[in-house]
């Protein structure tokens, strides 16, 4: 079908000079900005304005639980069909693309793929690897039990398991290979700031990634731990919160992206007993929950490039879109709408996402406003959202 959107300016992903539309869109893509077209839709955007697609580049959709054991309990047909329902909230709220590093299957990418449920476009990684010990190892240290493998998580020791294991997932139609190096708030056992995988093995999983034409996404908190990462190939670093102005300069060095997630770490210090969050993971939650946005300022500092994420496990989904309010508040409105746009394409390897070009993918946001003079509108209930130049129900 074809579609144009009238009486709207148009943020482009990059500029921050607002462009005169309309926007119109045939065969699911952007085909001209501004002019006449006769389109078969016409929607009227009453003096508001179009955004691309929103990207949540750090996204669970098998996170229906902040208790990670609970979710390697349940079936998988059950987690795909609890996950199937978060995604099609998370698209409603705007964002057209997430990329989940830490769960998925080819199964379920195909349903999506498909059309058999809505939800925004989906790059998966499969479950991320880990150490034993390490973040993505669910036990604790009384727990002797296995826990080595569930739908988002899987404790693989060795260069040659790993490299193995990131060969399947690439088998498996996988996007990119999360691998966790470092601590992390959920899980009970392992410190913060100890760097996880010894560089042979976080090599192993770059070099595998690269000669697929991929990368290598990686849970890390610490300085020591990103330095650890980025030295050895990973291009793309989750969270990042204890980074130091040091390492800030060694990921602009080494062109590796920033993807914070300072939603997470809000949401669960405001409502974390509401959701029973472990005394452990509150403990750590603490740690690092002002961090973040000083993270992004030494990143932004340095040269690095800054995407967007929100990491919200369980009922703390809804939180997703004050994601964008906490980013505005460090990163200001235009910052925040690149990082969430066109700065987390780029990540993705996708310059035909996360910006309203001729030739782009028609995934659109409507704000009755404008976002830079009304921040609030990005995280406001009321959008419009587009997908493949259809609008969504």
């Amino acid at each position: 079908m074809s579609l144009s959107i009238i009486n709207a300016a148009v943020f482009d992903g990059e500029s921050a000079d607002l462009l005169d539309g309309p926007v119109h869109v045939s065969d699911g893509r952007v085909v001209a900005i501004g002019g006449s077209f006769a389109a078969e839709q016409v929607l009227d955007a009453r003096g508001g304005t179009v955004l691309p697609g929103l990207i949540d580049a750090h996204c669970h959709a098998y996170g229906i639980s902040l208790d990670m054991m609970d979710i390697g309990g349940r079936s998988l047909s059950y987690v795909a069909l609890a996950g199937a329902r978060r995604l099609a909230r998370v698209l409603r709220r705007g964002f057209t693309t997430v990329r989940d590093v830490a769960g998925g299957d080819a199964g379920f990418g195909l349903a999506i793929g498909e059309g058999l449920i809505p939800a925004p476009r989906y790059l998966y990684t499969g479950a991320a690897l880990s150490q034993t010990g390490g973040h993505g190892d669910p036990r604790g240290v009384d727990m002797d039990v296995c826990g080595c493998a569930d739908h988002m998580t899987e404790v693989v020791d060795g260069v040659d398991a790993v490299r193995k294991a990131v060969r399947d997932r690439f088998r498996r139609g996988a996007h990119a290979i999360k691998i966790m190096t470092s601590g992390g708030v959920m899980s009970l056992s392992d410190p913060i700031r100890i760097p996880q995988y010894s560089a042979e093995e976080v090599r192993v999983a770059t070099d595998e990634a690269a000669r697929r034409g991929s990368y290598v996404a990686a849970h890390a908190y610490s300085a020591e731990a990103i330095r650890h990462s980025v030295s050895n190939g990973v291009r793309s670093i989750e969270h990042g919160n204890l980074m130091d102005a040091e390492t800030a300069a060694l990921m602009a060095e080494h062109g590796a992206f920033l993807v914070p997630t300072l939603a997470t770490y809000d949401a669960m210090s405001r409502r974390g007993k509401e959701v029973g969050l472990s005394p452990v993971s509150a403990a750590k939650n603490l740690e690092v929950l002002d961090a973040g946005a000083s993270a992004v300022r030494l990143a932004r500092a340095a040269g690095v490039r800054v995407g967007f994420g929100t990491d919200l496990m369980g009922e703390l989904e809804d939180e997703q879109l004050n994601g964008l309010r906490l980013q505005v508040e460090v990163d200001g409105p235009l910052d925040a709408l690149r990082a969430a746009t066109s700065v987390n394409a780029d990540l993705l390897g996708r310059p035909d996402l996360g910006r309203v070009q001729v030739g782009s993918v028609a995934d659109l946001v409507i704000l009755p406003g404008d976002p830079f003079a009304t921040p609030s509108l990005l995280w406001g209930d009321e959008r419009t959202v587009v997908q493949a130049g259809v609008p969504v129900s």
